[in-house]
């Protein structure tokens, strides 16, 4: 993906990313990895959110089956009772 190593300086890959990078060198290296982490950290953090979202929308529809499926027992014994009746 990059023509160069990141970091290491402007028109190889790493530049554009400030004034530390465009120079290139250690710093410019050490500057790029620092922002891969940063990223890494924060797709991570994203994806726990995205999990916890998950986990919950999970449980909401859960709920709503167990919800349901009572409501069908009411409206049977009800249909029973009815047909009983006759």
């Amino acid at each position: 993906m990059y023509a160069g190593e990141p970091g290491s300086g402007a028109g190889k890959g790493g530049g554009g990313g400030g004034a530390i990078r465009e120079a290139g060198g250690t710093f410019g290296k050490m500057e790029a990895a620092r922002e891969d982490e940063y990223f890494y950290k924060k797709q991570k953090e994203q994806l726990s959110n995205l999990k916890g979202h998950l986990d919950k929308e999970i449980s909401f529809h859960q709920e709503q089956i167990k919800r349901h499926e009572d409501a069908i027992r009411r409206h049977k014994e009800q249909m029973s009772t009815i047909n009983s009746d006759k």
